[in-house]
């Protein structure tokens, strides 16, 4: 019987401290160490913030089930189409606008979060908030040619993302001792000035009225969440981050190697086990594809012959890249479940708003690998007064992904017809 090695072991020798590869003896029983407990469940969003051609996205509406036709630009993802269901008629009831990309992850827009226990947080800080120090970094909220609106905390702060080098330099350059020493430092004297207002809290408490006492109470909810991030920051600081030969990617060099480069590092984070919620959005640079003009021009088309078959095109890229993203995890072994990473990595596309006049309504929205039933264009009902909402769809990921919740955001239950293993 093999003696399991620790997966941050490192081979140490004369000063010199070298990271080993993820390898099945790194955990109880190679393939099977997950046998009768939760499997290690990832989640990878990819967006837009303008939204999609809807009339190249959507499968015909009287194609349901898995006798569908692959629309124009889902095209790229055919060999994908038993790992993947595509969605019709799901939206989270929003206004006409762009107010509707910030609300894609969590369904309830900033300005109405109030009215909500969770507020706006979205499903990949909710994620987060239940995988706490399991891995190095919570969450990834990362971007390219854009910036990245849909990734909210309970409190409402927008999470800040980083670009491809940032990425890349977070998951696999170590941070020199000095810079170590500073960020122990930093961690221990927050934590000590929260160890203060904490203390001064009670007194303060005593002092206010009912209505007082409850936003206090926020408040103090508020900073409890900060204090549990802090702590949860401390024990990686001397741990070792993963190796890897490729070198730090080039930035700049147009959108398709930018993405492509990108979502290779998704990929790595996830076979690394450096997160398990990562976020992207990606955009358009002037110039690429021969195209001459901005993202957001383009996406208000007004049917416009030229602006359309630009929009075509940049979005045939962002479902080449999805494709390509679901090759990589159906390619890698999944060494802490076994099978393979995407068969537990519920991987998402989705745009919180349509192109043209940007309409909210019927999402553009997609799902891949993490244990769903899939291959399937799942068509819901259009009328008002039946229609199901998008959150619903969050809440059956957060399910999927081990949460014991019944609620989300708007949702009023999970997604109807969507199984899981």
């Amino acid at each position: 019987m093999r003696t399991p090695i620790h997966r941050r072991t490192m081979l140490r020798g004369s000063g010199i401290a070298i990271a080993l590869p993820m390898l099945e003896a790194m955990t109880p029983s190679g393939r099977a160490a997950n046998d009768g407990q939760k499997p290690v469940k990832r989640f990878v969003c990819l967006s837009s913030n303008y939204g999609i051609y809807r009339e190249s996205w959507f499968p015909n509406v009287d194609q349901t089930g898995d006798d569908y036709e692959m629309s124009r630009t889902l095209e790229p993802l055919e060999r994908h189409r038993a790992d993947m269901t595509v969605f019709s008629n799901l939206d989270h009831g929003n206004t006409i606008g762009h107010q509707g990309v910030p609300v894609l992850l969590s369904g309830v827009r900033p300005h109405l979060s109030i009215h909500y226990p969770e507020g706006n947080i979205s499903v990949d800080q909710k994620i987060a908030e239940h995988e706490g120090a399991n891995t190095r970094f919570p969450s990834m909220t990362v971007k390219v040619n854009e910036s990245n609106f849909v990734s909210f905390t309970r409190t409402g702060v927008q999470v800040p993302a980083i670009d491809l080098r940032g990425m890349y330099r977070a998951l696999f350059l170590a941070e020199p001792a000095d810079r170590k020493a500073t960020l122990a430092e930093k961690l221990k004297r927050r934590n000590s000035i929260l160890d203060v207002v904490l203390d001064k809290a009670k007194s303060v408490a005593r002092q206010l009225g009912k209505r007082d006492q409850q936003k206090f109470a926020e408040y103090l909810d508020a900073v409890r969440t900060l204090e549990k991030k802090i702590a949860l920051q401390q024990p990686w600081l001397d741990r070792p981050k993963p190796k890897t030969d490729r070198p730090e990617p080039q930035q700049g060099k147009g959108t398709e190697h930018d993405l492509k480069a990108m979502v290779e590092l998704i990929a790595l984070a996830i076979q690394t086990d450096s997160t398990r919620a990562i976020t992207l959005s990606s955009g358009f640079a002037n110039g690429d594809f021969g195209l001459k003009g901005g993202y957001h021009g383009f996406s208000h088309h007004g049917e416009r012959p030229d602006h359309i078959a630009a929009l075509n095109k940049i979005e045939n890229n962002k479902m080449r890249q999805f494709a390509y993203l679901l090759d990589l995890l159906k390619s890698q072994e999944d060494t802490i479940n076994g099978g393979t990473l995407l068969d537990n990595t519920t991987v998402m596309w989705g745009c919180g708003m349509a192109t043209g006049p940007h309409s909210t309504k019927n999402l553009p929205l997609l799902l891949a690998g993490g244990g769903f039933k899939h291959g399937e264009h799942k068509v819901y009902s259009d009328e008002d007064s039946k229609r199901v909402p998008a959150a619903n769809l969050l809440l059956s990921i957060l399910q999927q992904h081990g949460l014991d919740i019944d609620r989300f955001g708007t949702s009023n239950g999970s997604l109807p017809g969507l199984k899981w293993s």
